[in-house]
């Protein structure tokens, strides 16, 4: 096994240069250390501050916009980003919602973020190899450290968090420590599989997977927060089902991820028309029994306006049927951007699975498809699309399996692409 980890080591390090030499040797240096930044605020923000990984990963993003390299590769997700840009902006034309504040202003804010969290993707496509190893074992030590202590929280109902911020003069209420101690195994739900990855590509065995594991388990049994279970336990069906089959496994994950944000809305209006959707809302437990009302009315409302939507933002003018936004990704595009914006982001979530598919099985393509299932099962049930805390923590996962996939060494083998290729 030693062996085995030193040849593989070697490898990697000759993946890495042949990748980092497409740049100059200081900018490459930089990304570097930027990346080991980003590594070491990892674990941070998971615990103290998730809304944080938004400036962060803007931040990040503009140090490196140097870096900012567009591939052949990339083309058609640029190309559904671009279009995806157009539309959703176009949208505010018909949207009721006119936001009073900067802050509410989701158009602005998205639109520029796009080019500073590609800038934060190509850091880890273009930092050099010593530096990018170094970055990625901070970062697996430090969420493993992290899934340690977020079993500790879930089992003590975050003693440490009160602790921490009584210490700092700002005490807090012990239901809101957990709310917001919860909301930090979403993060660590979503980039376990590609730290999980890049502990056993650097030797830590299985250790970083079974604290992580750990962590996110015990915050559902000490805080009643099931969707990082649910996005752990898809990430490890993706990733069983890429080592079984590596090609095709990720390419029909794409397609049912594209079937599920189409199809949604046809589902619940066909188990409405059934007679069974209230009767399933009435057994649920009461969070998704509360998320299925928001579900039921969002399907009315999309029913009315299909093909272009209610434009951006508006189910933040629906309450009190709606809160906010309807809690589940598909269905939230459908009633803001119709059928549009639904069919641009089923493409999109199929290119993405479609990346991780490769001739042979590799860590680098079970962690990417491990994180595309997780943030696209906690999406379904969870978060608002726009929410820029949440697209911040899906570039984190870009970066880890990106750095990770410079690590390959099934990469390594592979024949570079020709110099116009990039």
């Amino acid at each position: 096994m030693p062996e085995q980890i030193k040849t593989e080591s070697l490898a990697s390090v000759a993946q890495v240069e042949l990748d980092a030499s497409a740049i100059g040797p200081g900018l490459s240096r930089w990304c570097g250390r930027v990346l080991i930044g980003f590594g070491c605020l990892l674990p941070l923000l998971a615990w103290l501050s998730p809304l944080g990984f938004a400036p962060t990963l803007a931040f990040m993003g503009l140090l490196s916009l140097p870096a900012l390299r567009a591939r052949r590769a990339d083309r058609p997700v640029l190309v559904i980003v671009l279009a995806g840009s157009v539309w959703f902006s176009a949208s505010i034309l018909w949207s009721p919602f006119r936001p009073d504040e900067l802050e509410d202003a989701t158009a602005l804010k998205v639109l520029a973020a796009v080019p500073l969290f590609a800038g934060a993707i190509c850091a880890a496509r273009a930092a050099a190899p010593e530096l990018l190893r170094r970055a990625l074992l901070i970062a697996v030590i430090g969420l493993t450290a992290y899934g340690v202590l977020l079993t500790i929280e879930g089992l003590s109902g975050a003693a440490i968090y009160q602790w921490v911020r009584a210490s700092t003069g700002d005490p807090i209420r012990p239901d809101l420590a957990a709310r917001n101690v919860a909301r930090g195994a979403f993060v660590l739900s979503v980039l376990a599989a590609p730290a999980a990855a890049a502990g056993w590509r650097l030797g830590l065995g299985f250790g970083p997977a079974l604290a992580m594991a750990a962590g996110i388990i015990a915050a559902e049994l000490g805080f009643d927060s099931d969707a990082p279970v649910l996005a752990l336990l898809s990430a490890s069906a993706a990733a069983g089902a890429f080592a079984l089959a590596p090609r095709l496994a990720p390419r029909l994950m794409g397609l049912a991820a594209l079937v599920v944000v189409l199809a949604t809305p046809g589902v619940i209006w066909g188990l409405q028309a059934a007679g069974l959707y209230d009767g399933l809302m009435q057994a649920a437990p009461l969070s998704w029994a509360e998320r299925m009302g928001y579900w039921s009315h969002a399907a009315a409302r999309i029913a009315a306006h299909p093909l272009i939507g209610w434009g951006l933002d508006a189910s933040r003018t629906m309450s009190p049927d709606i809160i906010l936004h309807p809690h589940n990704g598909p269905l939230q595009l459908w009633l803001e951007l119709g059928v549009v914006g639904a069919a641009l982001a089923a493409a999109l979530w199929a290119m993405l699975f479609r990346k991780a598919s490769r001739e042979r099985a590799d860590l680098s393509g079970a962690a990417m498809a491990g994180a595309a299932a997780a943030y696209f099962s906690i999406a379904a049930v969870g978060f608002g699309v726009w929410q820029d805390w949440w697209l911040a923590l899906g570039v984190a996962a870009c970066v880890l399996c990106t750095a990770l996939d410079r690590l390959s060494p099934a990469a390594s083998a592979a024949p570079r692409s020709s110099p116009d290729t990039d």
